[in-house]
């Protein structure tokens, strides 16, 4: 097995930086956020598609709805698998080549229509999404379309298109998000002409049943070869990988994900992404837009339980009215309609973002893909609250004593995982961080680099304090504070002129921040925390008012009432703003970490006496996998050949 390198702080730090798109070629609405500035003309009046993408979009969703009301997600729940013949059924109209394009047999859809129809499809069953999107937003198809060569294009994207299943392989035993550990190695051999994989790979998403393969590994630095991290297209049934193990969780129940080995696999020179060590410069470009399958499913999900909620409330009796007539839980109904209605507003405007091509939006995506996760587990909770018993018993339970089966506590075990993967929400908020504050690293120079000498440090200071001489006093005054602005948007203007002003507020307590930490800003991880949660708020806001807008001009009666989800988000979402300012200065930071350090250095180990832990004995909290006898039922994995027309059939193999 190949061994996760040992790096240093700064080496991982310096491959993150390496891998990130440091240019700004278009602009960037969300970028423009934290800077204090306040582009609205980037985003209203609101995009939306042509009358003709419109057409055919609902063409092909109303498609799509017919054979989703011909499955059950209940079956994939109770087996723990996604049957065949669902899988056929989506490769047969297309749902694999969404968005590939027309001239390799995809039906060269838009970010949009993909976007509702990942919604569509998770309120189904969210293994069902995840299926798809893990093949077409992060799989094989995305990474062709950006960096692939017109021959790997022609030879792999007609395949995916049919129904070919991908998955992306980057994620190992002892790697998660710090991939300068990555232990995979891709050796060249034969002069060149191929590479031999070697390694093993966790969490590999649809790779249990995959056909093809984008693997991520290290090409040894040698002559001739520039090395580094890089991506390849794999075929799956390839000699010496093994599916070792198909994984079980919390949720997520019908996803096949593994852990996967490769030992001396061949793959031809070919099938080489990109150049040699551009793999995750590929992998973060391709989130760019793949991102935004998550904040996609998320939409449908909440939709689904404001639905949910909405009937349950209304027919729920409790002394002498309906429990949605009582304070307590109105509010969360209230907060459940204006939040869905945010959530969708941002999903439609990243989407046509994407489409037009005429913004940046990798923080978009990225604060689409922190906000939704958090907001709709917090939708999932108080639906179970308001369900009550019933929330917390599991639908196939109430289906046996003759009630109505709405799956709540399983929605809560599905959703919670988006907190986890394509990022946790933890690393989301530094990265959307350091995308910022990049102006700020820029200006600043040597002053942002802990290990700059004192002399490189005060020229430094010499050249930020030029940059901050023109840019601060911009942030003194804006249109925010104009009473007319914004005026054309009615009750909503104040919002707009409230998010104007948050702007500018939160680009000063940037400054401030980073005049205070300088080089260690990046350690203060609650602070850099609260300033993107605080910037995904505002991007929030921002796109309900204008959705709200446009949909006033399209239809006055649904515009009425669009304005009103819209006001009742944006007084909410302020009280949430308001509340991160303060914590930006007055919070428990500096003690949190103190406590956690003595804690780790087992100060408080007395807390723990008097349990059992069960845990103890079973192994090592990180292993390298290795298959023993007891896991030969797992180690059975299931092909889908899908021929060049869409019909599937389905073998097992070892």
């Amino acid at each position: 097995m190949a061994q996760q390198l040992q790096v240093s702080e700064e080496q991982a730090r310096a491959l993150a930086e390496e891998s990130r798109e440091s240019g700004w070629d278009k602009p960037s609405f969300a970028k423009e956020i934290f800077l204090g500035r306040f582009p609205l003309d980037l985003i209203h009046p609101f995009p939306s598609p042509s009358a003709a993408d419109e057409a055919r979009t609902a063409e092909f969703l109303g498609k799509l709805r017919e054979f989703l009301e011909t499955i059950d997600g209940n079956v994939i729940e109770r087996d723990s698998q996604i049957p065949d013949e669902y899988v056929k059924g989506l490769a047969e109209l297309g749902c694999f080549g969404m968005k590939i394009p027309s001239e390799y047999g995809g039906l060269n859809m838009s970010q949009v229509a993909y976007n509702r129809a990942l919604a569509m499809v998770s309120t189904v069953h969210p293994s069902l999404g995840a299926l798809l999107s893990a093949h077409q937003s992060i799989g094989v198809p995305e990474p062709l379309k950006l960096a692939g060569t017109p021959e790997q294009k022609s030879k792999f994207l007609p395949r995916c298109a049919a129904g070919a299943i991908s998955a992306f392989l980057l994620t190992e035993p002892d790697v998660g998000s710090d991939p300068a550990r990555l232990g995979s190695t891709a050796t060249p051999v034969e002069d060149g002409q191929a590479y031999e994989l070697e390694g093993v790979k966790l969490w590999t998403t649809n790779g249990v049943v995959a056909d093809l393969l984008v693997v991520m590994a290290r090409v040894p630095k040698s002559e001739g070869h520039r090395g580094g991290i890089s991506a390849f297209v794999v075929e799956a049934d390839s000699p010496g990988i093994t599916v070792e193990r198909r994984n079980k969780f919390m949720g997520l129940r019908g996803i096949e994900n593994g852990v996967t080995r490769m030992h001396r696999v061949r793959v031809p020179a070919e099938n080489l992404i990109g150049r040699e060590g551009d793999g995750l410069k590929i992998a973060l470009t391709t989130l760019n837009v793949g991102r935004l399958a998550l904040p996609a499913t998320a939409a449908g999900v909440a939709k689904w339980s404001l639905k949910i909620a909405r009937e349950w409330s209304n027919e729920r009796v409790q002394w002498g009215k309906p429990v949605g007539k009582h304070e307590a839980v109105a509010s969360k109904l209230a907060f459940f309609a204006a939040t869905t209605y945010a959530l969708d507003a941002v999903v439609e405007l990243s989407g046509q973002m994407a489409d037009e091509g005429r913004n940046d939006i990798r923080i978009e995506a990225a604060l689409a893909k922190l906000w939704s996760s958090e907001m709709t587990c917090v939708i999932a909770d108080e639906l179970m609250q308001i369900r009550g018993g019933r929330g917390y018993e599991t639908a196939e339970s109430l289906a046996a004593r003759g009630e109505r089966a709405a799956p709540v506590e399983q929605m809560v075990r599905d959703l919670r995982i988006n907190r986890i993967f394509e990022g946790s929400s933890e690393i989301m908020r530094l990265l959307i961080a350091r995308e910022a504050v990049d102006a700020h690293l820029t200006a600043a120079g040597d002053l942002a680099k802990p290990d700059a000498e004192l002399r490189e440090k005060a020229a430094a200071a010499v050249g930020a304090s030029g940059f901050y001489a023109k840019w601060l006093p911009k942030l003194v005054f804006g249109q925010g504070q104009r009473p007319m602005a914004y005026s054309e948007f009615g009750p909503l203007a104040s919002h707009l002129r409230f998010v104007e002003r948050s702007s500018r507020k939160l680009a000063r307590n940037t400054f401030y921040g980073m005049a205070r930490w300088q080089a260690n800003l990046e350690k203060r991880q609650g602070f850099l925390g609260r300033i993107v949660d605080i910037g995904a708020e505002l991007f929030a806001m921002a796109a309900a008012c204008v959705r709200a807008e446009a949909q006033r001009a399209a239809d006055p009666v649904v515009g009425k009432q669009a304005y009103e989800l819209a006001e009742m988000f944006c007084q909410q979402a302020t009280l949430r703003v308001e509340a991160l300012f303060h914590a930006l200065w007055t919070n428990t930071d500096s003690g949190d970490a103190q406590l956690a350090n003595d804690l780790l250095e087992g100060r408080y180990t007395w807390l723990e006496q008097g349990i059992l832990d069960q845990s103890e004995g079973t192994g090592p909290w990180i292993a390298s996998w290795e298959p023993s006898p007891s896991s030969e039922p797992d180690l059975a994995r299931r092909f889908l050949s899908v021929d060049v027309a869409g019909s599937a059939s389905s073998e097992a193999k070892l």
